[in-house]
């Protein structure tokens, strides 16, 4: 069995970096070894303070969602991303998007492929869902109406997806997030800093994801009667995705190591034992080995920050060097998502250069 199917995972996440000029419409375009047309767009401006921005082809480039809040879908931001590209996306005049001279981080999956479930002719799930999918890079976009009851979801993967983002789009409320790390009865928001929430029936209905459905309860946060809700599902594919757990050892020089089987391109974490921001590192803002020190917080619209943060990515992992409760507190327990720049080894056997 090959070690990996995705020799080239720019075809399935890539992470851009811009420069705003403020006009009402600049393209935005991707590099790579692969063309990748997004399906799901995360926006931060690194150079000042602005909300973040997610947007999805499914929902429509000018629906906006803000993972730092609970706010509803701004359903009118054409002016913050205006359309879905084959190469990239286009952003109009918006200081979340297009300031001119502010500087821009891009972070961007690849799903494609409509996916459209009838519960009730196929007795897949209880409930309607309907999205885009990608199952070679385990990675879906998909709508549903919420029933307020206990429900399950068909997401189209065709494995179990390790780990789902899900917002109520109709209403502000908190995002939802499953990890499998953290149990079916646990939950984290990605909005927030707090710790997991325990014990708690109400999202995952105590049942963990199958290849088929997701399991919700009566929580509004994931299942408000009458309500839209998106959720973003990604199950977890050898040599270019991994989410797991790791436990801090407060060293800022030899922290814990996490092994992926590729290099990152993405790495986000988030403390679940107590509080935490969510910190997020890529390989674009800091491309070289000495360590990914640009630091992006989802649950807030601070600028990049660089204090305190040195994790290093590696050809097969990443190591967390910092002892902040962010990352690497001393027996802290955390969870990640990481998204691999090149596989350790690819699908032929042979191993790869780190890049």
């Amino acid at each position: 069995m090959a070690y990996t199917t995705i020799n080239d995972p720019s075809a399935f996440f890539q992470c851009t970096l811009y420069t705003g000029d403020g006009s009402s419409d600049l393209a935005i375009t991707n590099g790579g070894n692969s063309d990748l047309q997004p399906d799901l767009v995360w926006l931060k401006e690194r150079s000042s303070t602005s909300d973040h921005g997610i947007y999805d082809s499914v929902r429509g480039a000018g629906a906006h969602l803000e993972p730092n809040k609970n706010t509803a879908v701004d359903a009118n931001a054409t002016e913050q991303l205006s359309s879905f590209n084959t190469d990239g996306f286009n952003v109009g005049s918006s200081g979340l998007s297009n300031e001119d001279g502010e500087t821009y981080v891009a972070w961007q999956w690849k799903a494609g492929t409509s996916f459209s479930n009838d519960a009730s002719s196929t007795s897949v799930g209880t409930i309607d869902s309907a999205g885009s999918v990608n199952q070679d890079a385990g990675f879906s976009i998909i709508s549903y109406t919420g029933t307020g009851s206990a429900a399950t979801v068909a997401h189209g993967l065709g494995s179990a997806p390790r780990t789902i983002w899900i917002k109520d789009t109709s209403n502000a409320r908190d995002w939802g997030v499953y990890h499998e790390d953290i149990a079916n009865v646990n939950a984290l928001y990605l909005d927030l800093n707090n710790e997991k929430g325990g014990n708690n029936a109400g999202f995952w209905n105590s049942t963990s994801p199958t290849s088929s459905v997701f399991s919700i309860n009566t929580r509004n946060e994931v299942n408000a009667s009458s309500a839209n809700m998106i959720a973003y599902c990604f199950a977890e594919k050898q040599g270019f995705s991994k989410f797991g757990s790791y436990t801090g050892n407060g060293s800022t020089t030899n922290n814990a190591f996490i092994y992926t089987g590729f290099r990152p391109a993405w790495f986000m974490c988030k403390r679940t034992d107590g509080a935490g921001s969510w910190a997020i590192f890529d390989n674009k803002r800091e491309p070289f080995n000495d360590g990914a020190n640009s630091n992006m917080i989802s649950d807030d619209n601070n600028a990049e920050n660089t204090n305190d943060y040195n994790v290093e990515f590696f050809s097969n992992g990443i190591k967390p060097n910092a002892s902040s409760d962010n990352i690497g507190r001393n027996a802290a327990a955390y969870v990640y998502w990481a998204f691999a720049a090149s596989p350790f080894v690819t699908s032929t056997g042979i191993p790869t250069t780190a890049v």
